[in-house]
């Protein structure tokens, strides 16, 4: 099974890590790239990169006979998936085995037998792995899951039996949101990942997240690689991941470990994935899942365990055995990770598009940042937002926390709003801090938007009147015919306004990252960056935001439902639009009680940020 060329079927931050291994391995690599990615750096790292498609994923990155088009013109022998897209899709995995090219990845009838988390849950429960009390029949009927998710009793999740990563996942604890949380679930299902199966299953309260990683060679042999928590999770989605877990003693580790390794002999694994638990506080775990891929978090496992996961993988994959066995397996301090996302962690986890002005990555001991930015590029609508992720690894827990903490304050990432104050909260919160976080972390505790403070105002003004005035020869600058006046700048930040009054930059810390876009100025101060808009000029807006009866996108996107029509009455809170964006459904609400004037879209339609959709009469 020896390869020589390694095609990434993937994009961004992970094609271009899976690509760093497989060059100082010695292998030549090839990226693939839709029209939005043509400029990313994962193209230009590559020793080769072909064209699959426009940017829409269906058209691109999904598309099977595209990718294997591509390793046929490049003379690919080998394909890596990385992860989400293609990686757990056994069809893929299939068709790249009847192409003559080396999947690096576990068997397609592997992949089959995790890619569904019904077949998966009882495939687990036949081979005696805990799982959580659940349906996972095939009467997907509506009428028959809001039967089956009563006989479990609430709170139920709600999950798609064909994905991960969040999507047609929906917590319900109140009987009258049932049907709607099945139907949704079931439309971003179909969308994200082709199938609308759903499965149920009770929701275990205030548990923690653990997943165990395991490696299976061809000859049989598998071990794990310790555990990572994920209990910080904003819509089921991963914010925070750490190994070890702070709650998993050397006893739960060897129990949870012979559990994954079993579920992973059960279906005949080989390569790298992960079993997923949830870890009740009485000590109980239950099977969720099985990630039939590499993960997203893999950096933390391979900083605790000094071993290159991609490696391991390409390794296997040309038939070698497992570097290690169970016993030689040894831990080494503590890693926790944080996904820095082009998102408004203020405004529900908005996800937010539009260009990267400015990327200034840290460096420092025990600090690492697998990302696949750089200046210019554009976060578009069509992936996924995370612009990096931020790992920090040290001898303890604290000195990992600490790291990282400082890692994020000094990561400079100007353009789009993130969530990396919101990041450095979490990690300064006491009950983190102290190892104690559960899923039901971010639900328990509220974190309002900070307040844009009178520092970050007074510095983007200045930065405004320097940039006015290196327009004019110096001798001009601020030129009266009697004693010097201010300046007045009018700013903005949302609705807020505010008038300042400037003479001269009272000593602008330069180093202090900021940039100026057009009437905008965004600045960074304290780790909480702030888009400023000069309207010095601009005249008073007619009315407030959201007053004049217009619903508008509140981001790039493709509308999937239009749940009014012109003429209807609608209440405050109703459903007007669905929007899908980066893979997630929105829902959009009327703000108050209104008549539907108009529907200026159409199902399908793709649509930019503040563009008109429905128009309202009080």
């Amino acid at each position: 099974m020896s390869f020589a060329k390694v095609l990434v079927a993937n994009r961004g931050e992970i094609a271009w890590r899976v690509m760093r291994t497989a060059k100082a391995m010695g292998y030549r690599t090839v990226a693939v790239y839709s029209d939005a990615d043509r400029d990313a750096p994962h193209v230009a790292f590559a020793d080769e990169a072909v064209r699959i498609g426009p940017s829409p994923v269906g058209e691109s990155y999904l598309s099977i006979d595209r990718i294997l088009e591509a390793a046929h013109k490049s003379g690919a022998d080998a394909v890596h998936p990385g992860y989400g897209l293609l990686s757990e899709n056994e069809a893929f995995a299939a068709a790249c085995e009847k192409a003559g090219l080396v999947f690096i990845g576990p068997p397609p009838a592997a992949i089959a037998a995790m890619g569904n988390k019904a077949a998966a849950k009882r495939c687990m429960i036949d081979a005696g792995v805990p799982c959580v009390p659940g349906y996972q029949g095939a009467d997907q009927s509506d009428a028959n899951l809001e039967r089956e998710a009563r006989k479990i009793g609430l709170p139920v999740m709600v999950k798609a039996a064909a994905g991960g990563g969040g999507r047609g996942m929906r917590l319900v604890d109140r009987e009258a949101d049932l049907l709607e949380a099945i139907r949704t679930a079931r439309t971003e299902a179909e969308s994200a990942f082709g199938s609308g199966e759903l499965i149920l299953e009770k929701a275990v309260v205030d548990a923690r997240h653990v997943e165990i990683q395991i490696f299976a060679d061809a000859y049989g042999n598998v071990i794990h690689l310790g555990e990572r928590d994920c209990s910080v999770q904003r819509r089921h989605q991963k914010v925070i991941e750490e190994a070890p877990s702070p709650a998993v003693t050397a006893d739960l580790r060897r129990r949870m470990g012979a559990a994954a390794v079993a579920a992973a002999r059960a279906i005949g694994y080989r390569g790298a994935g992960t079993v997923e638990f949830l870890l009740g506080a009485d000590g109980a775990f239950y099977f969720l899942e099985m990630n039939t891929r590499l993960q997203v978090e893999h950096p933390v496992t391979e900083a605790i365990t000094g071993q290159d996961l991609v490696a391991w993988q390409l390794k296997v994959a040309t038939g070698e055995k497992l570097p290690l066995t169970q016993e030689q397996v040894a831990f080494d301090g503590h890693a926790i990770e944080v996904r820095l996302y082009a998102e408004d962690a203020y405004a529900g986890f908005l996800p937010q598009t539009g260009r990267i002005d400015v990327w200034r990555p840290t460096t420092g001991p025990g600090v690492r940042i697998d990302h696949g930015m750089r200046d210019g590029l554009l976060i578009s609508p069509f992936y996924d937002p995370m612009i990096a992720k931020v790992i920090a690894h040290g001898a303890t827990r604290e000195e990992a926390r600490s790291r990282l903490v400082r890692a994020l304050h000094e990561t400079v990432v100007l353009g789009p709003t993130t969530n990396r104050h919101f990041l450095i909260r979490l990690l300064e919160h006491p009950e983190f801090a102290d190892g104690k976080a559960t899923t039901a972390f971010l639900g328990k505790h509220a974190f309002a938007a900070p307040a844009v403070s009178d520092a970050h105002w007074q510095l983007a003004a200045e930065l405004l009147w320097r940039q006015s005035a290196a327009r004019y020869p110096a001798a001009l600058r601020g030129w009266r015919n009697s004693n010097p006046e201010a300046t007045p700048i009018r700013l903005a930040v949302g609705s807020s306004e505010r008038l300042l009054h400037v003479t001269a930059p009272n000593g602008i810390d330069e180093h202090v990252p900021f940039h100026i876009d057009g009437d905008d100025v965004i600045v960074d101060l304290d780790a909480l960056t702030v888009r400023f808009t000069d309207k010095t000029y601009a005249p008073p807006a007619a009315a407030a935001a959201g007053s004049d009866g217009k619903l508008r996108a509140p981001m790039d996107g493709r509308i999937v439902a239009i749940k009014v029509a012109a003429g209807d009455s609608v209440s405050k809170g109703q459903t007007l639009i669905v929007l899908e964006a980066m893979k997630i459904q929105h829902q959009l609400k009327a703000a108050t009680d209104a008549k539907v004037e108009s529907v200026a879209v159409k199902e399908g339609q793709q649509v930019s940020n503040r563009a008109i959709l429905v128009t309202m009469a009080a």
